[in-house]
């Protein structure tokens, strides 16, 4: 019941936005309009999967991390959705999966900041060379 209203809100909104792009455009603005449409086309089909793949919990969990930081959002949200194209989910992802998996992004986002890299050139000076000296 809810995936059907869901459906008909989205299929509304995206009308009442071509109907106002098309008011607006006119021949001189088409092509931004259809780009519009298929980023808003690929935005529709990302949310159909995820409401597939996400409990109700689950994706209220997801929308609100999405308020607070949508960049964590949006790496879940893709990595939700290549486990699902691959077939490695075989149920819908509860809200304990997803913080599971939202730790393990946090890890991965905190092992990349933290590394540091150095350089060392060869042939200088070192601390060892002046023991020779004595």
């Amino acid at each position: 019941m809810a995936d059907a209203e869901l459906e008909e809100i989205r299929r509304a909104r995206l009308a009442q936005l071509q109907q106002q792009a098309g008011a607006r455009g006119g021949p001189a603005g088409g092509g931004s309009s259809q780009d519009e449409q298929r980023q808003q086309a690929a935005e529709e089909r990302r949310a159909a999967i995820l409401n597939q793949i996400l409990e109700p919990e689950a994706a209220d969990r997801l929308g609100r991390i999405r308020l607070v930081k949508e960049s964590r959002a949006v790496d879940v949200e893709n990595r939700l959705i290549m486990l699902a194209q691959t077939g490695q989910l075989r149920q819908k992802v509860t809200e304990d999966q997803l913080k599971e998996l939202l730790n393990a992004v946090a890890e991965n986002q905190r092992e990349e900041e933290q590394k540091i890299v150095i350089n060392r050139r060869k042939g200088g000076w070192d601390d060892d060379d002046d023991l020779l000296d004595l």
